[in-house]
């Protein structure tokens, strides 16, 4: 198993020496064009505002564009299951960015948390190492042996698992470290798990018999200004296995903390010799100053190959911390290995945060994987141990998932990579996986309109929780519907039950009104929170209390906006697709007329196109008037799959009034806005309205994705139209823009000129550029589609060096806008793509 699983990490993942620097400079989005700011002068007035009255309470705003952070381009595979919080390991290895409160992130480096190799020859020391390049600035742990040769290690991933692979100089022996989240599609148990795992492989090449330690060292916290408060206390721990030839020891770093505490827990196997490897003891130590020269700790493992405990001792609590103090511990696993053979280490790290808050502390929720661990304060242990005793048939699950794309020879090698590795947001994303077990404190907690869930959504979200995850690491508003739309092919393929969850919330929040008046941005207005009858946009953000106070964003009012109503459709029927859930789609019935009337009495002339009044629609601050490509499709693509919905209901009167819209808009569409070659950016005659949108036929994706186009001239859009439409975006936006290596650019003007009408026309949209391949991929283009997706991968993860922190746009070639972004998720929808519609199809996917 073992052998197979660093035979895929040797072909695939993507491959980065740990001294790389990277040439292309990252600057984060700053400055705007003078006529663009002057069209959101006043806009901005306000948002700065906002921004000052909520930095004067102390409270974080949903989008902080002022914000100074400046990128770090360090971050590798995050450990940590879905929705219980990640724990960063970048690829120089270093823990490095933290995601535990909900939410909310911290980009601390801890240099306590390191793994330390030493060797001893003859009861000698020989050689002892921190293994990472990295080192403190200061005289923290100043005795411990940093300055590692990045040259000589090699760091490859491939999500949910990472390999580095370390050249020890004069040693003849090599290092390999694999790290294993269980990231498993279609389970919904071990997927949330608070742990990772990492399984070091000793390889001692040389002709001496060698005793080798790897210590894992951890300061107890994520490397904030709490790790000093006081109050923490770290304790031994000793699991047996029944079978009784291995055991897990390990510490408890018990996190002290008012409303949120922690228990983190640092662990490792000690067994007999197995499979050829010889065996292993573990030793500890509860407690080192973080802060101090660290000497102690290095002299023990330099001089005996071992800590001051070793496993067999009775459990042993660190003094309490002091204020000012930070403390840590470490574990430490030993082998003897002879000359020429192998062994293996195996380490584990799991945190325990059961019940979480918001900002606003007003409903207390429970992590999903407190339904598999009954509470206790060992629990982080029982998580150590589970996860130790489990590792092997993770690595399995994942291995039969990933090896059909890994095996599959039509694929590219960089989309082996990058349909992984994009995957990471899943779990990295602040997300929120919590219970919903019908208990009487869940009843009384929830916000009233969540109990209104239609249909079979209480029941199952009584099985599979809720689920919730950020737009982005800056853009603080949870399952942002506009955006989901294009990243929840992720999650229809892989755990479709989160994605209905998540759809039966929207159901549930068209149905709730919340009358509080807040001011819009754009306009200047005062408006309320959320209309009865309109899916809103977002279902709240971190600082205030997601799931009870929906619509965080309030920048335009999405209650006018053009394209969420319509998407709602598109979403679940392309979900009903996904599953086949027939009772799903009942259930949504209802919601999807009353947002398909809110949609229709967006016609304002009443030609069966909706019209746009200006900053609409997910491109927010790039205007559309009258009839567009982008919400027109949409909205013809909906009245397409409600007249599809109504006929599988058997809704009969239902169907012939959205077919008779439909008719209308079909033909209004192209009188409007079909020009022979493309279709218009919209109908306005406006001094951009001749715009070639990337986005343009996003309404013939969804309905293609979905197995509702035959593919001739009869279809909603006709597929000669297609074709030219998808060419001529090919050849503008994507070949004219840095010669097709940077994605797809969103607006290109006729003469070859990039849209600069506002900041979002002359972006490169990352989510929108993935779902502009798989839009290619379905009509047939898969050499242009894997081209241009191989572009925004290679940007991001090569040039930008931005992997696992994806942005959402890149403005003027070294420019990113928000770090850590949901629509690139939207790179499933090519998998889906080919597994839905390619092999469904008599097209064939050429390499």
């Amino acid at each position: 198993m073992a052998k197979r699983s660093l035979t895929l990490a040797g072909n695939y993942g993507w491959k980065i020496k740990l001294d790389h620097q990277f040439e292309q400079e990252a600057i984060r989005f700053r400055d705007i064009r003078l006529k663009q700011l002057l069209t959101s002068l006043k806009m901005g007035i306000r948002y700065g505002i906002y921004i000052t009255y909520n930095r004067w309470h102390s409270r974080e705003p949903f989008i902080d564009l002022f914000g100074n952070r400046q990128v770090d381009r360090i971050y590798g595979v995050p450990v940590g299951g879905i929705g219980c919080g990640t724990i960063m390991r970048g690829w120089n290895g270093q823990f490095c960015r933290w995601q535990l409160r909900p939410g909310w992130y911290t980009y601390d480096i801890v240099f306590a948390d390191q793994f330390t190799v030493s060797i001893r020859k003859n009861g000698e020391p020989s050689y002892q190492q921190v293994l990472s390049p990295c080192r403190p600035s200061s005289a923290e742990l100043g005795d411990w042996y940093w300055g590692y040769q990045g040259s000589q290690a090699t760091y490859r991933a491939l999500y949910p698992r990472a390999w580095t692979v370390y050249e020890l100089p004069g040693q003849n022996v090599t290092l390999t470290c694999r790290q294993i989240s269980p990231i498993i599609p279609h389970d919904y148990k071990d997927s949330c798990l608070p742990v990772g795992c990492f399984i070091w492989e000793i390889d001692n090449q040389s002709n001496d018999e060698i005793e080798v330690s790897i210590m894992f060292s951890f300061q107890n916290g994520d490397g904030s200004n709490g790790d000093s408060s006081g109050g923490h206390q770290n304790e031994t721990f000793t699991r047996f296995n029944n079978k009784g030839n291995s055991k897990v020891s390990g510490v408890l770093l018990h996190h002290h903390d008012s409303l949120q505490p922690c228990t983190f827990a640092i662990s490792a196997k000690e067994c007999d010799e197995v499979e050829n490897s010889p065996p292993v003891s573990v030793s500890n130590s509860v407690h080192f100053n973080t802060k101090g020269s660290g000497r102690n700790i290095s002299r023990q493992l330099l001089l005996h190959g071992k800590l001051e405990n070793s496993s067999d001792k009775k459990a042993i609590q660190s003094p309490i911390s002091q204020k000012g103090e930070t403390i840590g511990a470490a574990v430490a696993a030993t082998a003897t290995i002879k000359p020429l053979h192998k062994a293996k280490m195996e380490f584990a790290l799991a945190w325990d945060q059961p019940e979480v808050y918001f900002d606003a502390k007003e409903i207390k929720y429970r992590r999903r994987y407190t339904r598999f661990f009954t509470s206790n304060d060992h629990r982080a242990a029982d998580l150590s141990e589970y996860a130790l005793q489990n590792v092997k048939k993770w690595e399995k699950a994942i291995d039969q998932w990933q090896s059909p794309i890994l095996n599959n020879e039509s694929y590219p090698d960089w989309y082996k990579s990058a349909i992984f590795n994009e995957l990471y947001y899943v779990a990295d994303s602040g997300s929120l996986w919590v219970e919903m077990d019908g208990s009487e404190e869940d009843e009384a907690d929830v916000a009233g309109h969540l109990k209104e869930v239609p249909g079979n959504g209480k029941q199952l979200q009584k099985e599979y929780g809720r689920f919730a995850y950020l737009e982005g690491h800056e853009y603080l508003m949870y399952n942002t519907y506009d955006v989901h739309f294009y990243a929840s092919f992720a999650l229809a393929q892989l755990w479709p039950m989160l994605e209905l969850s998540i759809q039966y919330d929207f159901a549930a929040a068209i149905m709730h009104s919340d009358p509080e008046i807040r001011l819009v941005m754009w306009s200047g207005q005062r408006k309320p929170r959320k209309l009865h009858g309109f899916v809103p946009h977002d279902i709240g953000e971190p600082c205030d209390e997601p799931w009870k106070r929906i619509n965080a964003y309030c920048i335009s009012d999405v209650q006018d906006w053009t394209d969420l109503n319509t998407k709602f459709v598109l979403q679940i029927y392309r979900d009903y697709c996904a599953t086949g859930n027939i009772e799903f789609l009942k259930d949504m019935w209802e919601c999807a007329k009353h947002v398909m009337e809110t949609a229709i009495s967006q016609d304002t002339d009443g030609d069966g196109i909706i019209d746009n009044q200006g900053a609409d629609q997910t491109y927010d601050v790039w205007r559309m008037y009258g009839a567009s490509a982008y919400c027109g499709g949409i909205f013809l693509a909906a009245l397409h799959i409600m007249c599809k919905i109504a006929d599988l209901l058997d809704h009969k009167e239902d169907k012939a009034r959205y077919s008779s819209i439909l008719l209308r808009g079909r033909e209004a569409f192209q009188q409007k806005l079909w020009n022979g070659e493309y279709y218009l950016y919209d109908s306005s005659k406006g001094s951009h309205s001749d715009s070639i949108m990337a986005d343009q036929m996003c309404g013939h994706w969804y309905l293609q994705a979905c197995g509702l186009v035959n593919n001739n001239e009869d279809d909603i859009f006709p597929k000669s139209h297609v074709d030219k439409a998808l060419k001529k975006v090919f050849n503008y936006n994507v070949m004219k823009f840095k010669n097709g290596t940077w994605g797809a650019i969103n607006g290109m003007k006729p003469n070859s000129e990039i849209d600069t009408s506002s900041v979002q026309s002359e972006e490169v949209w990352t989510g929108v550029t993935y779902a502009l391949a798989a839009n290619l991929i379905q009509q047939g283009m898969t050499e242009e589609g894997f081209k241009v997706a191989e572009g925004m991968y290679n940007t991001t993860f090569n040039v930008m060096g931005l992997g696992f922190q994806t942005p959402e746009a890149y403005y003027r070639v070294n420019c990113y806008r928000c770090t850590g972004y949901m629509r690139p998720l939207s790179i499933w929808a090519i998998e889906w793509a080919y597994n839905h519609v390619l092999k469904s199809g008599s097209k064939k996917l050429k390499k």
